[in-house]
């Protein structure tokens, strides 16, 4: 068998010392297989956001290993994560965080302008990456013109321009109602399912987290349980390539 994508071994997460130390994670280990969908779950303070940051490189363990494609991440530089999170890793948060005054083409944009690429192939990357979340046509409207489901639509096509490996989704329907959090999920859904992207995805809703396949839940810093979830929710949702004035 060829080794997991991302593989924790031991992971620990120390903030602060003496009396005010803090272990957000305790000794954690977690495999995750190319192609998978994880639903990452807890109450607050059990270690899932800590443990996403880690995930993200946007953080480094106190102790133990984390293997990216058998790279060991805990030993890179910042700047060797920073070029890892560029090339291999989408994020989507609960908050939108478009730029306000910027078209949604410029705003998916942006990751490629940070690695260098030139305005034509930023360009056409952007319009297929807006086209595969269902706003081809709405490239020159700006966040305030886009309704909340439309955003986040936007975002996710930010997360995927770069064609990562992983994409790490965290609450990414928390800021949404019913129709249009059903929608995301289809999107998530449809991303992993037809393009391959292993989706990693913080919740605390457990009716999105019933939309993946496998669901690790945290608890006090530790993995409480990690199963398959043999009956994924399918989505009631139009499909990725629908009409973006549905939404």
């Amino acid at each position: 068998m060829s080794a997991p994508l991302i593989s924790l071994r031991g992971v620990t997460k120390r903030y602060g010392s003496g009396a005010t130390e803090l272990m957000a994670l305790k000794g954690i280990d977690l495999d995750i297989e190319a192609g998978e969908f994880v639903a990452i779950m807890g109450p607050s303070g059990s270690g899932k956001s800590t443990a996403m940051n880690v995930l993200g490189c946007l953080d480094t363990p106190t102790a133990g290993q984390y293997l990216f494609q058998g790279l060991h991440v805990e030993a890179l530089s910042r700047d060797q994560r920073a070029r890892l999170r560029r090339r291999s890793l989408g994020f989507v948060f609960q908050g939108f965080n478009l730029l306000a005054r910027t078209s949604a083409q410029e705003n998916v944009e942006l990751p490629l302008l940070y690695r260098g690429d030139s305005a034509a192939v930023r360009r056409a990357a952007a319009t297929r990456a807006l086209a595969s979340v269902g706003l081809g046509g709405w490239e020159h409207h700006t966040p305030a013109e886009l309704s909340g489901g439309q955003q986040q639509r936007v975002a996710i096509a930010r997360a995927i321009v770069t064609e990562p490996a992983v994409l790490l989704a965290d609450e990414p329907t928390g800021n949404l109602d019913t129709q249009r959090s059903q929608e995301i999920m289809a999107l998530l859904r449809g991303l992993n399912i037809d393009h391959g992207i292993t989706v990693l995805m913080v919740t605390h809703e457990l009716d999105m987290a019933a939309f993946a396949r496998r669901m690790v839940h945290f608890v006090d810093g530790r993995i409480d349980s990690d199963r398959l979830n043999p009956h994924p929710t399918v989505p009631n949702a139009a499909p990725v390539n629908a009409a973006a004035g549905a939404i």
